[in-house]
């Protein structure tokens, strides 16, 4: 009779320390899946996606900008390829003072606070291109930076606070880059030499 006694004490003593645990543990385990949520959300808006190039992209504003402008004879294009990725491609030519070509996209005022990075995922040639920045479209210079290109696809990684003012190749006394909107976005190629290019965007997002 003590026996069963002594063995119900102590499977009771048994239970009441796992139930002591389980609700030490629990609540635990609930903060930090919890926390974990809002970590994982935190990360998925703040990323903004400025163009996605599909094949019903509307690709308007989308304009190319040679050195015609300025006498010179490169040529480039714009549009969309069968599998929906923005196509810029053409040849650039250093004659009659030439030497680049360039693609740009105009939009409404696309609010940049509290991003730091531009992400392109694109596939190049393996040749080198500025990604240029304006905080207004009217702007006479850009905010500049390169990146080079391995030929497959990749995703590049820019930081807004590197992006230096510059005017038709030359660098302006000014701050880099800490605007709070952008309004246009481009893509050049410059590189001092005749040469064709081909870039294949598939989309521009910052973070």
């Amino acid at each position: 009779m003590f026996d069963g006694l002594t063995l119900n004490f102590s499977q009771a003593q048994l239970f009441y320390r796992k139930q002591t645990l389980m609700n030490f543990l629990l609540p635990a385990l609930l903060s930090i899946q919890i926390m974990a949520l809002f970590v994982t959300t935190d990360s998925e808006e703040s990323t903004t996606r400025l163009f996605d190039f599909t094949q019903d992209s509307d690709i308007k504003n989308w304009r190319i900008v040679n050195d015609d402008v300025m006498g010179g004879i490169s040529t480039s294009s714009f549009g969309l390829s069968d599998s929906g990725h923005g196509i810029f491609m053409g040849k650039v030519s250093t004659d009659n003072n030439g030497g680049f070509a360039s693609v740009r996209y105009t939009m409404k005022k696309f609010k940049c606070e509290n991003l730091k990075t531009i992400k392109i995922r694109l596939k190049g040639d393996g040749k080198d291109y500025q990604f240029r920045i304006k905080n207004k479209s009217a702007d006479y210079f850009s905010y500049i930076t390169t990146f080079s290109t391995s030929g497959e696809w990749e995703v590049i990684e820019m930081n807004l606070e590197d992006f230096y003012p510059s005017f038709r190749g030359r660098k302006l006394d000014q701050p880099n880059f800490n605007k709070s909107s952008i309004e246009q976005v481009s893509i050049l190629i410059a590189n001092k030499k005749n040469e064709t290019f081909k870039l294949e965007i598939d989309n521009i997002e910052l973070y």
